[in-house]
C-alpha cells in the first residue's frame, strides 16, 4: 500500500510548513489527485488518519479533489478531458492524443489555526 508512504510524506510537508509559517494545527487538507495518479482515495484517507496521529494534522479532515485526465488532440487542436490512456478524442474521435494532465498529486491548500 504505497498510499501510506504518500501520507507520511504529506504529513512531513505539513509539519515543515507549520514550522515555517508558525501555525499550531491543521483542520483541513485539500488534496488534488489526477485520475492517472495511481492512488486509491479510500486507502489514502485511511493512511492519512493513521499518519496524522500525534502531529499538527491530528484530526484534520482530508478533502480529495478529483482531477480529470487531460490530453492534447493533434486532430482537432484542442485540449480535452479523457478517462483512460488510449482514449480517443471525445470531440472529433481522433486517436492522435498526447496526455498532458491527470497524474497530479498535490496539496491545494490547508486550513490552519
Amino acid at each position: 500500500m504505497h498510499e501510506l508512504s504518500i501520507c507520511q510524506s504529506l504529513i512531513d510537508l505539513i509539519a515543515e510548513q507549520a514550522r515555517v509559517s508558525r501555525f499550531d494545527r491543521v483542520t483541513r487538507v485539500r488534496l488534488e489527485i489526477g485520475c492517472f495518479a495511481g492512488v486509491e482515495p479510500q486507502a489514502l484517507m485511511f493512511g492519512f488518519d493513521v499518519s496524522a496521529r500525534g502531529t499538527v494534522a491530528d484530526g484534520a479532515a482530508l478533502e480529495i479533489i478529483d482531477l480529470p485526465g487531460k490530453a492534447w488532440c493533434f486532430d482537432c487542436n484542442r485540449t480535452v478531458d479523457i478517462e483512460t490512456h488510449g482514449s480517443e478524442c471525445p470531440l472529433c474521435s481522433g486517436a492522435r492524443l498526447r496526455v498532458t494532465g491527470g497524474d497530479e498529486l498535490r496539496i491545494k491548500d490547508l486550513e490552519v489555526i
